[in-house]
């Protein structure tokens, strides 16, 4: 087994509870972590033997486009179409924050850790 990683991929978006949030946008950060066996692409050095990183990323910035209430429905898609499209991996968990969360005072950033097996 072996762990792939996308960490620090950021995206202005328009994901929020209040009207406000869905208008005016904000930056968001995707960290993800992609459980999988990695032992076959060791040895072949073939991209298709893999998780392609690049279709990784392709997926979280087509969801990070769609407009959301909750950052875990956000990562809720994220990890649903990561594993539609990779059969082989075995665990994905996500990290998706919210820089200047509107709470009030001041928060670097809100975040929540979804992870899910298969």
């Amino acid at each position: 087994m072996g762990q792939i990683a996308l960490e620090g991929m950021e995206f202005f978006a328009f994901h929020g509870f209040s009207d406000e949030e869905q208008k005016i946008g904000n930056k968001y950060c995707i960290d993800i972590f992609i459980e999988t066996n990695l032992s076959k692409p060791a040895v072949t050095d073939n991209l298709e033997d893999t998780v392609d990183y690049s279709e990784v990323y392709a997926i979280v910035a087509k969801e990070m486009k769609e407009k959301s209430r909750l950052l875990e429905h956000v990562g809720y898609r994220i990890i649903e179409k990561v594993k539609t499209r990779f059969s082989s991996i075995k665990k994905v968990e996500i990290h998706v924050s919210k820089f200047n969360p509107p709470v009030g005072g001041v928060v670097n950033r809100s975040k929540i850790i979804l992870e899910e097996s298969f």
